[in-house]
């Protein structure tokens, strides 16, 4: 069966597809594959290099052909090295037979037995995988979010002036501006981003157990610790996890994951905003001829991308919360769970990209309606309340809060007339009095 859109099981390799595609370069089998090949040539090449005796003679103009077998990996290698495990029944040692049968098309035959010398699977798995991450993170993660902020900060100036009634317990409150609310958010995202990108992709390198059993017993006079620190994080550009048991602690992988969970939550806050917003007649939304928003009703435009995005972030949160809780939990040195567990880290990350690009979607199609938010201000005169028992503390006059809770704690509407009504009957100066009958709902906005 070929798989399409139409029968995949999962939407993100079904329906949102093309917008989770680059992911594929990731997080797909064939990516695994390809980055395994590559610790495994950057480790025999890294081995040349130390260099072990045997491998001393090695021809260093040859790294660029052995270098080859993952810049230049296909399609038809990793089918090749499916077949191999068809037969090993284990992903990693058939990477290393097809890395052999390379050797031999080179004519290196002699040099083979230092491919995945020493190592354990976990050596190349718990450094394939941050080295997708990572990668995944640079070339798409951090574009797509940026483009969203980028639209954030665009409507935050842009709707800078429009002075908004706020709501706190969903009751009117003292009045904010619609781009200084956007950017809340703004500073929200950016601030989670600098703690995410501060936590290092970590990587285990340290044979069976950690300990670099097999390599010691070979060449005892090596300081293999300090050439699992350079093969980390000067070739790869990982962080060395030391000691470890035979696999990657995952604390830093875990740190990641609520990282990014926290990011989806503030979107998911924002989403919800916005929907209430369009709900309140706050904004309206561009209309795309042809577009249906209900099959009953013909007069609906749903906000459907901020629902969408609301929905992916929320599958998206509750994986990392499984990832984030399971991958730093292992049986004594090692059990398998973590293995099944991390090859759905792209999965999350689907759903959090396509929960971006429906935000900015949704974004997109805003149309502000200014008279509803001059309606709303204009309808609650009871906001400036508090800005009125403000100056009056300040002229030490009695009881101002009290004053203004009889004034306004009632059912009859506040209006600017019955507020000026009660400025005049208040015993201060002219001079104050003027300066409180100039306080409006629309130019109490603070900063």
């Amino acid at each position: 069966m070929n798989l399409s859109q139409l029968n995949a099981i999962s939407p993100i390799d079904g329906r949102y597809r093309n917008k989770v595609a680059s992911l594929a370069n990731y997080f797909s089998e064939e990516a695994l594959i390809k980055y395994r090949v590559k610790v495994e040539i950057e480790y025999f090449i890294s081995l040349c290099e130390l260099p072990l005796p045997q491998l001393k003679d090695f021809d260093k103009n040859l790294f660029e052909d052995l270098r080859n077998m993952y810049t230049s990996f296909s399609t038809d290698d990793a089918k090749r090295i499916k077949e191999i495990e068809s037969v090993t029944n284990h992903d990693v040692k058939a990477v290393e037979y097809f890395i052999k049968e390379q050797f031999d098309k080179l004519d290196l035959n002699n040099y083979k037995e230092f491919i995945h010398f020493g190592l354990t699977s976990q050596d190349i798995n718990n450094t394939a995988v941050p080295l997708s991450i990572n990668d995944a993170f640079d070339t798409v993660y951090y574009k797509e979010l940026a483009q969203l902020i980028t639209k954030l900060k665009t409507l935050s100036k842009d709707w800078a002036d429009v002075s908004m009634l706020a709501r706190t317990h969903g009751q009117p409150a003292s009045p904010t501006r619609l781009g200084k609310e956007i950017a809340v958010f703004i500073e929200r995202i950016e601030q989670q981003v600098n703690l995410l990108q501060k936590i290092p992709y970590a990587a285990k390198f340290g044979g069976a157990t950690g300990n670099f059993n097999a390599h010691v017993v070979a060449y005892p006079n090596i300081d293999w610790k300090k050439f699992g620190n350079h093969f980390i994080e000067k070739v790869l550009g990982l962080h060395h996890s030391f000691p470890t048991t035979q696999i990657e602690h995952y604390d830093h992988l875990a740190a990641q994951f609520d990282a990014l969970k926290r990011i989806n939550t503030i979107i998911i806050d924002l989403n919800r905003d916005f929907w209430t917003y369009i709900s309140m007649n706050y904004f309206g939304q561009k209309i795309k001829k042809g577009e249906v928003g209900s099959s009953a009703m013909p007069h609906k435009v749903n906000p459907i991308d901020f629902e969408n995005s609301e929905g992916n972030l929320g599958m998206a949160n509750a994986i990392f919360e499984h990832l984030s809780a399971k991958l730093p939990i292992s049986r004594m040195q090692r059990d398998l769970t973590d293995s099944t567990v991390l090859r759905n880290v792209g999965v999350p990350l689907a759903h959090t990209i396509i929960g971006f690009t429906s935000t900015l979607k949704g974004l997109n199609k805003l149309l502000i309606n200014k008279h509803k938010f001059e309606e709303d201000l204009e309808n609650n005169w009871a906001v400036v309340a508090e800005a009125i028992q403000t100056i009056l503390r300040r002229e030490a006059y009695p009881n101002p809060y009290e004053a203004l809770k009889e004034l306004t704690r009632t059912n009859e509407k506040i209006t600017k007339s019955s507020i000026a009504t009660f400025i005049d009957t208040l015993e201060v100066s002219d001079k104050i009095k003027e300066e409180l009958k100039v306080i409006t709902p629309s130019n109490y906005t603070g900063i």
